[in-house]
């Protein structure tokens, strides 16, 4: 089984080919607004260079949010092109469960904390999650405001390790507290979501081609240009 994974929530560009579970290969491009000039292109590279087609493709995965509004728009149109020009099936993986897993997997006492990736969402406020090491949702995607107490329950409990680009605004809040350990330079990659796609087709859980839309989490925001105004 052939899976192509896509990562377009954040600012990197990332896309991946797992066969049967095995990574084959991946691409990224860390270029602001690159997504929709360039994902086809690390597309077809990528499949050149593992020698293989599109029509050897078995199903399409992608980060399915929350993130970047344009990110996901352009992500889930490529992937819902390619599964509907191909005739195979659409996986969707939350963009946070799988920050956890990449971050899991090098832990090397998985079991001893929970895992909070942070995404930012701007001025004070993330996109966040709270998982266990093996994806088991403790706290649900939420977009917070961040404050001194935020998470204050979970850390009365437990060791809470915190990632991703939201993570950095949250670390002065907490930076005395017991149970608040943090990581750097943790981005999301569709290398995650491939491995986590194989479980997913699996399982058969697929989405509705037609009708698919990303996580956005809360509602979009659209504002009219001034010269336009």
């Amino acid at each position: 089984m052939l899976i192509l994974s896509l990562e377009t929530s954040s600012p990197i560009c990332s896309v991946a080919l797992h066969q049967d579970g095995v990574l084959l290969g991946q691409s990224e491009l860390r270029l602001e607004k690159s997504h929709s000039s360039h994902l086809s292109v690390l597309l077809e590279q990528l499949l050149d260079n593992t020698g293989y087609t599109m029509h050897d493709l078995g199903a399409v995965a992608l980060s399915d949010g929350p993130g970047s509004y344009t990110g996901l728009r352009i992500g889930a149109a490529a992937a819902k092109g390619l599964c509907y020009a191909l005739d195979i099936p659409l996986i969707a993986i939350s963009t946070l469960q799988a920050l956890a897993h990449q971050v899991a997997i090098y832990i090397g006492k998985p079991k001893s904390v929970l895992y909070c990736p942070m995404l930012d969402a701007r001025r004070m406020e993330v996109y966040a999650a709270v998982y266990t090491h093996n994806g088991q949702e403790v706290v649900a995607p939420t977009p917070l405001v961040l404050e001194a107490d935020t998470m204050a329950e979970q850390m009365a409990h437990h060791r809470l390790l915190f990632f991703g680009n939201g993570a950095p605004k949250f670390q002065p809040l907490v930076a005395e507290h017991p149970n608040a350990d943090f990581l750097t330079n943790i981005e999301p990659s569709a290398i995650a979501v491939g491995e986590l796609a194989q479980q997913a087709y699996l399982r058969q859980e697929f989405r509705d081609v037609a009708y698919y839309e990303p996580f956005y989490l809360k509602e979009v925001y659209t504002t009219t240009p001034k010269n336009r105004a």
